[in-house]
């Protein structure tokens, strides 16, 4: 049984940041060396990409400004940004990069660093690992004299990169190599993938072995072309045992040659990271943290809940609520938790013009939650009109100092006038799409504030609008890359434009400036009503079904290889470059964006997707859509789109009838399965489908790592908990005059032996959760497959 728990623990890493701006940036690499091309930037996991920018006009400090987010769904060792520049040709140049080793990741963690630009040498470019296998052995010469006879055996290799688009045909070189100055026998072997199983064979003197090294080089084969350099890997004889077989896991390496030159010429680009990795282990090590976070929304007072102590001594941690928000959604018990501390909020607040206003826990809690349950609200009543800004570019500028030569103040502020009517409309006219959770959370809201505020017939208002328009619209508006809605961050022109906007949706949405003015302004006596209704429609007692999932709504959009059907197994021509879109109504794919849909796909006659092996057409990151006519084989860019597609298609067709518990990982040719073997074209599949949560399509919800990533906060704010356990004891016990408890104003502490209880609780399940990580915690051998000795070089 320890067995089986033990192979549930999972390692999930994410990645999240920006890519903020660069500096000097200096000549291009290539024939063309202008210092003013326009640039864009790359992000690569072990040199394959996963993230691009879009490109920027000419500068040499670009301001890009790009957001990221994705999960990390293999191992790897190096994360890299590269610095391109468009040539006159279109020709991506090489400016510079930074490698950042997976290791080094956390000092540079939740902040914003500057790191020089290092020079990019193709024999540099390398990624991969080799398993290698070696042995050493005592041997009797025909002399008679003792001598060592040395075998080196590769026996596979992996993650070797795709030349173009496919995976390549890899041999390697196996020599003995020792200093200049020691004249030794050199023996070259070359093994193509297809002998693996041969041995490279070297006699060795003893008096050598603590000199010489192994050296293992991968190269691409091309046939007609020049061979591609794939990474090296050096083994010093000297560990090796005689008589002992010695396997192991190598990573490539760049070339010791690679060019040096100097990193200062080419710039400097400015990062902000933050990397996550969590071990999260079986449901039941979690269930006592979990059930006390869950305690919380009837915890009086609410100050004294898990939960709240969370937020509390997380306060400057802005991501520290998010764990929390997204696990109490899971299990219903949001709006309760939300309502009494935003009660909590209230009665410290003193004037009814400020409602909601500052950073406190209520407010970030409400601002993830409609992140998460509103981002298809936002797509339905935003995007559209977003796309339409973007695409249409017209000049909205009414700033006298900020107006060009040439523009028209009255014509741009008719633009302006009639994009913000626009966005209105669209917000105020979507009520019917607002999900039903934001709508109990408004309704309590409302409630709330009435309570508290009995004598202003506007606060009832101002409480919802302040986080409909200010936090949720009017944010969505000024950053729609943030949000989904935009690919990439828009260009400043644009960006000033939905500035504008955003400032114009704030003030027509703000209740408290709407009562303000209303003798003032005509255009807010218009609006006032129809901003009262909508008002009133998301936040009223008629209980509705969502909408929010009726019309069809984009949930990925994006570029891929799709294989033509009834084709041969294997060719080039085979794959052709396809736009793939997938709404919650159906899977399509088009010859080009905005094309009509070459072939539509019901996703309720989805029967399963999965990933497909390698070896079935010789690409990665490759995967089968299963429904009622042929497969649909498709390749995605890397494997991060390839994670982000199977996640998608996986939860739209997770509920449909007829869903496949077994799949073929292989593709039928040949008159068999080439997974399994089973003749019959029909035959079961002979692997397991992957299982999919039952869960609403917004709110796929992976409760444990949830929990670890609370746990994880807990225990870095251990000092903290103890802080506020000893001001607890303190103030239940002190007798003295008040000022005591001003030396723990930093925590919010209502009832000292209620919160002193929940803190004794808490401590003494993360003293379990630690037990059982340290009962658990398995080391990955180095030189396994996972955690690959980083190899020498020259």
């Amino acid at each position: 049984m320890a067995e089986e728990d033990d192979a549930r623990i999972r390692i999930l890493q994410s990645l999240r940041g920006k890519i903020c701006e660069a500096k000097n940036l200096g000549p291009v690499s290539g024939p063309n060396r202008q210092r003013d091309l326009c640039t864009f930037c790359t992000i690569s996991l072990d040199q394959e990409e996963v993230f691009r920018t879009k490109v920027f006009d000419k500068s040499v400090s670009p301001f890009y400004g790009e957001d990221f987010y994705f999960e990390i769904p293999r191992p790897f060792q190096c994360l890299s940004f590269y610095v391109y520049a468009k040539s006159v040709f279109q020709r991506d140049l090489p400016v510079g990069k930074v490698s950042i080793r997976k290791d080094d990741l956390c000092k540079y963690s939740g902040k914003e660093n500057w790191f020089s630009l290092h020079p990019v040498d193709p024999n540099s470019e390398v990624q991969g690992k080799v398993h290698l296998e070696m042995r050493l052995n005592e041997v009797i010469t025909e002399n008679g004299s003792v001598g060592q006879h040395l075998s080196v055996r590769i026996i596979e290799c992996q993650g070797l990169p795709l030349i173009s688009g496919q995976n390549c045909d890899p041999y390697a070189t196996v020599s003995l190599v020792g200093p200049a100055s020691k004249t030794c026998h050199v023996h070259l072997q070359v093994t193509r993938s297809s002998s693996y199983s041969k041995k490279s064979h070297f006699q060795v003197e003893e008096e050598d072995i603590e000199k010489l090294e192994i050296k293992v080089d991968l190269w691409n084969n091309e046939n007609l072309a020049q061979d591609v350099f794939l990474g090296e890997t050096r083994v010093p004889v000297k560990i090796l045992q005689n008589d002992h077989i010695h396997k192991a896991w190598y990573l490539l390496q760049p070339k010791g040659n690679g060019s040096k030159s100097k990193s200062d010429d080419l710039g400097s680009l400015r990062l902000k990271l933050t990397y996550i990795e969590d071990t999260v282990l079986p449901s039941a090590c979690y269930t006592p943290l979990c059930n006390l976070l869950l305690k919380s929304p009837d915890v009086k007072p609410i100050s004294a809940s898990a939960a709240h102590i969370l937020g509390d001594i997380c306060r400057e941690r802005y991501e520290a609520v998010l764990p929390m928000v997204r696990l109490l959604l899971h299990h219903n018990r949001f709006v309760p938790f939300v309502s009494a501390v935003a009660a909590l909020e209230l009665d410290n607040t003193q004037e009814a013009n400020t409602i909601f206003r500052g950073n406190s826990l209520a407010t970030r809690c409400i601002d993830d939650m409609m992140k998460i349950v509103g981002k298809n609200y936002l797509a339905v009543t935003l995007k559209p009109v977003i796309d339409e800004i973007c695409e249409s570019n017209k000049t909205c500028e009414i700033d006298p100092i900020k107006l060009k030569e040439g523009d028209n103040v009255e014509v741009n502020k008719e633009n302006l006038q009639g994009y913000v009517q626009k966005v209105f409309s669209s917000i105020t006219q979507s009520s019917s799409s607002c999900p039903p959770l934001m709508c109990d959370v408004f309704r309590s809201l409302r409630h709330l504030a009435c309570k508290r505020f009995p004598a202003d017939p506007h606060v009832q208002y101002s409480a919802v609008s302040s986080f409909v328009f200010l936090r949720f619209f009017a944010v969505a508006v000024l950053s729609p890359h943030s949000f989904q809605l935009r690919s990439h961050h828009p260009d400043p022109e644009i960006s000033r434009t939905l500035t504008l906007i955003s400032k114009t949706i704030q003030t027509l949405g703000s209740w408290g400036s709407l009562s303000k003015k209303l003798v003032r302004s005509t255009i807010v006596l218009a609006n006032i009503n129809i901003v009262s209704q909508f008002l009133d429609e998301i936040s009223s007692n008629v209980s509705k079904e969502s909408s929010g999932l009726e019309d069809a709504v984009v949930l990925k959009e994006g570029e891929v290889q799709k294989r033509t059907q009834g084709k041969k197994r294997l060719g080039k021509k085979n794959f052709k470059k396809r736009w793939l879109k997938v709404t919650n109504r159906e899977l399509t794919y088009h010859k080009h964006k905005g094309k009509e849909a070459i072939c539509i796909i019901n996703v309720k006659n989805i029967r399963a997707v999965e990933k497909l092996d390698e070896s079935a057409f010789n690409r990665k990151n490759m995967f089968q859509v299963l429904h009622s006519e042929k497969p649909l084989y498709v390749q995605a860019g890397n494997c991060v789109e390839a994670s982000e597609w199977l996640e998608v298609l996986g939860q739209v067709c997770r509920c449909n009838e007829g869903r496949l518990a077994t799949f073929h990982p292989s593709t039928y040719s040949g008159g068999s399965w080439q997974c399994c073997k089973s003749l019959s074209s029909s035959a079961p599949g002979c692997t397991h489908c992957t299982t999919t949560m039952l869960a609403n399509l917004q709110l796929d919800i992976d409760c444990d790592r949830e929990t670890e990533r609370i746990f994880s906060l807990l225990s870095s704010n251990d000092t903290k908990l103890q802080d506020m356990e000893d001001a607890c004891a303190s103030m239940a016990v002190y007798q003295g005059p008040q000022r005591e408890q001003e030396e723990y104003s930093k925590f919010t502490i209502q009832e000292p032996k209620e919160t002193f209880q929940t803190l004794k609780q808490l401590r003494n399940i993360m003293e379990e959760l630690r037990r059982q990580h340290i009962v658990r915690n398995y080391t990955i051998a180095y030189g396994s497959l996972d955690n690959p000795i980083v190899g020498k070089t020259s």
